[in-house]
């Protein structure tokens, strides 16, 4: 198969870094004395000693870590041939290990991912892990079976293969962790590509995983890491004879190079999620469950609420129930200040202006942003708001922190509208707080959403708070949903005619 083209891949790096915040150097993490991170780490004196293996261990095949894409997905081809020998019993015992480990280092693994991303909040960090047990695993396979006349037919969900998965910073090993429950679940093994600002987490995170996999398994490298993420290795996965099957999640740019490698692509792409408050909504309730959703890790959640439009016969309502419920208000001027800083314009190949994301604000608190806005607030302020139109650039893009822009609409037809347009067309995720049923179903139609809420935060969406499971690879340009175990495999009937039937 041919390589990517080379602009589309350095178009993929330009999206990465726009968007996410890596230092300019893409090639590979910033050097640190060991693969923790710890400065005060002393494992180049005395390999291993604060348990994380070292860089000695680092990039050699020990523990599903590599140096090359073409070793970790002949490893991973390796344990697939394996792991189908040990059945569903073994594709259990897998997922059962990772589940318990994310457990028992939810707050070791969320002060690592913290302590490298430097985005988000840490009690968030720890929470995700907290819920990875949740995540649907082997109890998701079920064959269908039919019986008649003309003998029997069962339909089994076989596996792929060996799967790449591309990752983002914004939840590096929570990612990892679902993808892994969900591909082996299904009977896959899997190549993963980091985001290179949380490549040293997500690395530890495989070698713990394969360690205990190994040992209780039998079975090495059933998740596999490239040690140093980089333009070249996204493109070697995306290119190995090996992978059947991608899944990414990241920006447009991104996507669009996956679905062009000619292999199939399970891709989560872009979200700019609107909320619509009526009239009718439970205001004060509306109001703690926006704040809640879209403070959630500063915003990071591609699901989490990023703009609100209120009808004129709640807006004075709705705004007094937001400060009520901690969210500190911006003015015009400082409002003007913080999207100065928040974003730069910049213009590209074809003379268009558009705003370009300050690396440094992405998942910020909002006492950080107050200050660049030259307001202090204190440290647990969960939310900033300002009243905005609806064109303005905290509306119209993904902006990943916590300052949410209210814009007054005349109606809830109208609210719809701006929603519809806010969204790209991404359909990706909506609220709306509402006891309006017809609201509720104008705009479940308008806007199409992949993940469609009502009356709740965002993380109802995902199980937390509502009913359902979650995931953190949310397929929403490919049309797959919220990902599951059954989202990694293939369908295949099996049919036996004229017996077997037994009437």
């Amino acid at each position: 198969m041919s390589t990517l083209n080379e602009t589309l891949i350095r178009d993929v790096v330009s999206d990465v870094l726009n968007q996410l915040g890596t230092p300019d150097d893409t090639s590979a993490p910033a050097e640190s004395p060991c693969a923790c991170g710890k400065a005060e780490c002393t494992c180049n004196q005395d390999p291993g000693s604060c348990g994380c293996g070292g860089k000695t261990a680092l990039g050699d095949g020990k523990h599903g870590v590599f140096t090359s894409a073409e070793q970790a997905a002949a490893a991973a081809a390796d344990a697939f041939e394996a792991l189908r020998l040990q059945g569903f019993e073994g594709r259990a015992k897998v997922v059962n290990i990772v589940k318990t480990i994310c457990a028992d280092k939810s707050v070791e693994w969320g002060e690592l991912e913290f302590a490298e991303t430097r985005i988000g909040r840490l009690e968030h960090k720890v929470a995700k892990l907290e819920g990875i047990p949740e995540i649907p695993g082997t109890e998701w396979i079920q064959p269908y079976g039919m019986s008649g006349d003309r003998g029997i037919t069962m339909e089994e969900h076989t596996p792929f293969g060996v799967i790449g998965a591309i990752t983002p910073v914004t939840h590096s090993i929570p990612t990892i962790a679902c993808n892994i429950i969900n591909m082996v679940a299904a009977g896959n093994t899997v190549v993963f590509n980091a985001h290179p600002s949380g490549a040293r987490c997500a690395a530890e995170a495989i070698r713990t995983f394969n360690r205990a996999i190994e040992q209780e398994v039998g079975i090495p490298n059933v998740a596999t890491i490239i040690e140093e993420p980089s333009i070249e290795s996204f493109n070697d996965i995306c290119n190995n004879e090996h992978i059947a099957l991608m899944c990414v999640t990241g920006g447009p740019a991104v996507v669009d190079a996956a679905m062009k490698s000619g292999k199939r692509s399970i891709c989560a792409g872009p979200g700019n999620p609107p909320v619509v408050v009526d009239e009718t909504a439970r205001i004060d309730q509306a109001a703690e469950d926006i704040i809640f959703g879209g403070g959630f890790d500063n915003n990071l959640l591609c699901i989490g609420e990023k703009q609100v439009f209120v009808v004129d016969a709640a807006y004075d309502r709705f705004l007094q129930a937001f400060e009520k419920a901690g969210a500190r208000k911006l003015n015009s001027q400082q409002l003007a200040t913080l999207t100065s800083e928040v974003f730069t314009f910049r213009e590209d190949d074809g003379g268009c202006s558009h705003a370009v994301l300050n690396r440094e604000l992405i998942g910020a608190d909002p006492c950080v942003l107050a200050q660049r806005a030259g307001l202090s607030v204190p440290e647990d302020t969960p939310m900033l708001f300002a009243e905005t139109d609806a064109d303005h650039v905290f509306v119209i893009e993904e902006q990943m922190t916590p300052m949410i822009p209210i814009i007054r609409v005349s109606d809830v037809h109208e609210g719809i509208a701006q929603a519809k347009i806010s969204e790209h067309g991404y359909k990706h995720s909506s609220m709306i707080h509402s006891l309006n049923v017809e609201h509720m179903t104008a705009m479940a139609k308008a806007l199409d959403s992949t993940l469609f809420i009502k009356n709740g935060h965002c993380l109802a969406g995902l199980g937390s708070g509502g009913e359902g499971y979650g995931s953190f690879s949310i397929a929403t340009t490919t049309g797959e949903g919220i990902t599951t175990p059954m989202t990694f495999t293939r369908k295949r009937r099996c049919v036996m005619v004229n017996n077997l039937n037994q009437f």
